[in-house]
């Protein structure tokens, strides 16, 4: 069933045979010690083992090497202890020599992946005992002996004691247990027993339920996609489990065999089911796969499934992928991961679409059951069934921008594809070539893909799937499968994009209102939806390719947009997307959008509204397609404040006279004294006598409202500290307002303790009050990105906040204890550049220091403090972390109160800024990481 080169190297069974007889002859009269006999077996096993593994290792040889070796020392064990018990454990009476017991007649077999000769080098064993109804007391004794033997040895052992009539019984109860011994192989004992088994279970529980088993293996493959997320394009793919993994290869060949009783997937050429290149593929495939599985088992010493950053390195340079120009050898490895788990799926419709052409019988259907529709006759194709596909073998031939209608049509109608039709356009990809690609035909077809009122993202997926998408659109099939290295990032850049197509589709048709409903309103005054769904699809195109992939994008947008029928204008404003894709998140998440100069930077770049309106809903559906989790209220209501200002600021700029600052501080205090009309006038004004400009700029009346309350409330007392939470669901954030009295480090220490208490700062102000008190607000967040709102947390919040401001906490030693402690993450594996940028035109009244780095708990407080020591003054801070990457932004003025703008002290604010958020520890340690521990 297998071939195993130099085998007596991995294990010589007679030199084992020859050494157990060794110990029987000078053992005592009775046996000789189990110790010694374990220790016999142990070396054996451990030589075997260190054996394939440094075959593997040194001499480089692959996955189906390890696994048949793997199989073939365990094989030899199994017989070598079997026959030991048999003979000489319990040996048959002398009386009894020469007879032939019913009773004693057992075969050992081998199910699951063992009963296909693999093994990985972790994986369990299992074993099933075929014995008769009533077997002898001295078979239990020898079965025992066998199985606790390969337990003492460290072997997982799986097993099972069974008779012929049992095996047929429970695998027509149990389709697990079925497909087990579907796979089953005869190992040692009396092969006779094995082929009545063999047969049984052919006739009795195969024959004529090959429709059940079909359907019941595909909708679990379903149910474990669903389960681990349904794409194969996920961060952390689950190597056996995942869609497009080994399960599913596994799967198509439990079908093939259930089906077509073959031995080996290179057999279903002859049964007309797969070609010499369908089965050329399935072994690529599994070879590779088999391949990673072995070096991801030997990297972490364990049955590991699961492809998670700490290894992909290590396991990328094992096999070869080395760092390119613009590709980094993980990079490389993942893509091609990828691109077989793709190949999985190529041949799973392969086999289906030959199986339902062999198999007419509408039982054998495999996929969901259709339900009866009235169906119009789609031009140049014909209907099977309910389902779509061409007039004939040569269509695509004949007239190849079929390959993009059959697409559309199915699209249009709500049909679905017969799996034949597919397999045909996967036999004539290289029809798609620059005669195809320059037909007005094919890229109407394909726009009208693209902009459907009918799901996209469905069609579009098929169109990748097929190949034909990356065939037709070149640009787009240099980043099928790329992988976005990080920890932000959840799918490669295919995947991505045409998620977000599938968003921009939900926004456009209303259903994502609640959670976009800003975008979902200004879509629907958008004039160009071509250029917004085609922005959508070129907006990270150039990924992989070294370089500002923004750039690299604008440009292929302009030879792309004319092809596909936009005119000059639409072209231009697609480019002009593609470059700024990243404008909007970046000013609102990075900036003070409350800085008038912010707001009237971003609309010289933007100009006119109709580009706002496409920026703003590209930018929802850019960010939500990165992965779950990742959208959330708060970035909704910045990106939306940011919208709605520069529409203001459009609208003054065009010609309505512009509000002097003086009068809109004015205007903000009489709101306020509208508001606290209760109180006296002498208490009012005394009040709003200790708010500088900035401060009245920087909130509206409701906060205003809040914060003199919170004032009046903390005059009467001893002690003027008071800290108070109120979360915010609507803006998805709790907003923490400390109210304390001003010295250098005081936001340092709130940070930390933030920190210590498990909280995200996405935005903080910073107000020092004309009575010297100063009046911060944090943004806080958990680290799933939601309001940090559990009563009993934010109490403990609170409680560290005051202590850190009163002294009794000294948050940076605490932290450092913390970070001491923690456990290593898998996620170090990420490195971060430190980077420091700073900026004297971004505001007119402020420096912007942007900090970049490695995310860290702490990270927050190790910035601010260090800017304390450089004698600077935050009025507001702005934080937003992309997976492992976080970007701090603070408005900082020296201590005159002015911009920073001497050379040498700018030099000295980057150097020590550097410092502060080099790596303390190798750990990885993120807040999320020794939040989780």
């Amino acid at each position: 069933m297998y071939s195993v080169r130099r085998r007596r190297a991995i294990i010589d069974r007679k030199a084992l045979i020859a050494e157990l007889e060794e110990q029987v002859r000078w053992a005592a009269p009775d046996a000789p010690p189990r110790a010694n006999l374990l220790q016999i077996f142990k070396a054996t096993l451990y030589r075997g083992v260190g054996e394939v593994r440094r075959r593997f290792e040194d001499e480089g040889v692959r996955g189906p090497d390890v696994v048949h070796a793997d199989a073939y020392l365990v094989d030899q064990l199994v017989r070598a202890i079997y026959d030991y018990a048999d003979t000489y454990h319990c040996p048959v009476e002398p009386n009894e020599r020469g007879k032939t017991d019913t009773a004693e007649r057992v075969a050992i077999v081998a199910t699951g992946g063992y009963g296909r000769g693999e093994l990985f080098p972790f994986s369990d064993i299992d074993l099933m005992f075929i014995v008769p109804a009533k077997a002898s007391s001295r078979i239990e004794q020898v079965i025992e002996f066998v199985l606790y033997m390969l337990w003492d040895l460290g072997l997982k052992v799986g097993h099972a004691t069974r008779s012929i009539d049992d095996c047929v019984r429970l695998a027509k109860e149990d389709m697990t247990i079925r497909t087990s011994l579907l796979e089953s192989r005869w190992l040692w004992g009396e092969r006779s027993v094995y082929q009545a088994f063999e047969r049984r279970f052919m006739s009795d529980v195969v024959a004529g339920s090959g429709a059940e088993f079909v359907r019941y293996k595909l909708a679990e493959r379903d149910r474990r996609h669903e389960r681990m997320g349904d794409s194969r394009y996920v961060l952390e793919p689950n190597i056996k489990e995942g869609k497009g993994g080994l399960r599913d290869l596994q799967t198509l060949f439990w079908i093939a065999k259930y089906l077509y009783r073959v031995k080996d997937m290179g057999d279903l050429v002859a049964r007309g089911v797969f070609t010499t290149a369908d089965a050329r593929h399935f072994r690529q495939t599994q070879d590779f796969l088999w391949t990673v599985r072995c070096h991801l088992h030997y990297v972490t010493n364990r049955p590991e499934e699961r492809l998670t950053f700490d290894v992909q390195d290590t396991i990328a340079r094992r096999i070869g992928y080395r760092d390119r120009t613009g590709a980094r050898g993980v990079e490389r490895f993942m893509k091609h991961y990828f691109l077989i788990t793709k190949a999985v799926g190529d041949l799973t419709r392969v086999l289906c679409a030959v199986l339902e052409d062999q198999h007419k019988k509408p039982r054998l259907r495999l996929r969901l059951p259709p339900f009866s529709r009235l169906w119009r006759s789609v031009e140049g194709f014909k209907m099977d069934g309910d389902r779509l596909t061409v007039d004939a073998d040569d269509a695509f031939v004949r007239d190849p921008v079929k390959l993009l209608r059959l697409f559309e049509e199915a699209q249009r109608h709500g049909m679905d594809i017969h799996p034949q039709a597919l397999r045909l356009v996967g036999q004539s990809l290289t029809l798609i070539d620059g005669k195809l690609r320059a037909d007005a035909r094919a890229n109407e077809s394909f726009m009208a893909i693209l902009t459907s009122q009918n799901d996209p993202e469905k069609t579009l997926k098929r169109l990748n799937e097929s190949g034909v998408f990356g065939r037709f659109l070149p640009d787009f099939g240099r980043v099928v499968a790329q992988m976005q290295y990080d920890m932000y990032h959840v799918y490669t850049v295919d995947e991505h994009t045409i998620r977000a197509i599938g968003i921009l589709h939900r926004i456009e048709s209303g259903s994502l209102a609640a959670d976009h409903p800003t975008a979902s309103k200004v879509v629907r005054e958008v004039r160009s939806r071509r250029v917004l769904y085609l922005s959508v699809l070129l907006h990270d195109i150039a990924k992989g390719r070294g370089g500002d992939h923004s750039e690299i994008g604008a440009e292929i947008a302009l030879e792309v947009g004319p092809r596909m029928g936009l005119n000059a204008w639409e072209t231009e404003t697609l480019s002009w997307l593609v470059l700024y894709h990243l404008l909007m998140s970046s000013t609102a998440f990075k900036r003070d959008i409350d800085d008038s100069k912010t707001v009237a930077d971003f609309v010289e770049l933007v100009q006119s509204p109709e580009r706002l309106r496409l920026l703003l809903v590209l930018t929802n559906a850019d960010i939500r397609a990165v992965g779950p989790n990742i959208w959330n209220a708060w970035k909704e209501n910045l990106l939306g404040e940011l919208y709605y200002s520069a529409l203001q600021e459009m609208e003054i700029t065009g010609g309505q006279p512009e509000r002097r600052r003086a009068a809109r501080v004015e205007h903000a205090k009489g709101r306020l004294r509208q508001t606290l009309d209760q109180w006296d006038a002498a208490t009012i004004e005394g009040y709003i006598s200790r708010g500088y400009s900035d401060y009245w700029l920087a909130y509206d009346t409701d906060a205003h409202a809040r914060h003199f309350a919170l004032m009046k409330e903390a005059d009467g007392t001893e002690h003027p500290l008071r800290v108070e939470a109120r979360p915010d669901p609507e803006r998805g954030a709790t907003e923490l307002t400390v109210y304390a009295p001003d010295h250098p480090g005081l936001f340092a220490s709130m940070a930390g303790a933030l920190a210590l208490s498990g909280a995200s700062i996405v935005d903080a102000k910073i107000v020092t009050m004309a009575n010297g008190m100063a009046l911060d607000t944090f943004s806080i967040q958990d680290f799933a990105g939601e309001p940090f709102d559990n009563p009993e947390r934010l109490a403990k919040l609170r409680a560290r906040v005051q202590d850190a401001v009163s002294g009794k906490l000294h948050p940076g030693r605490a932290l450092q204890a913390t970070r001491d402690k923690a456990l290593p993450s898998r996620t170090g594996v990420f490195t971060v550049a430190p980077a420091v940028f700073i900026d004297n035109q971004a505001s007119n009244q402020h420096t912007v220091i942007e900090v970049n780095g490695r995310d860290r708990l702490g990270f927050l407080h190790d910035v601010t403090a260090a800017l304390t020591e450089l004698g600077l003054q935050i009025a507001s801070a702005h934080v937003t972390t992309y997976g492992e990457h976080v970007v701090d932004v603070f408005y900082v003025k020296d201590v005159f109160g002015l911009k920073v703008e001497e050379s040498n002290k700018l030099a000295r604010i980057e150097q020590r800024l550097l410092e502060a958020v080099a790596p303390p520890t190798a750990s990885g340690d993120t807040p999320a990481a020794i939040a989780a521990q």
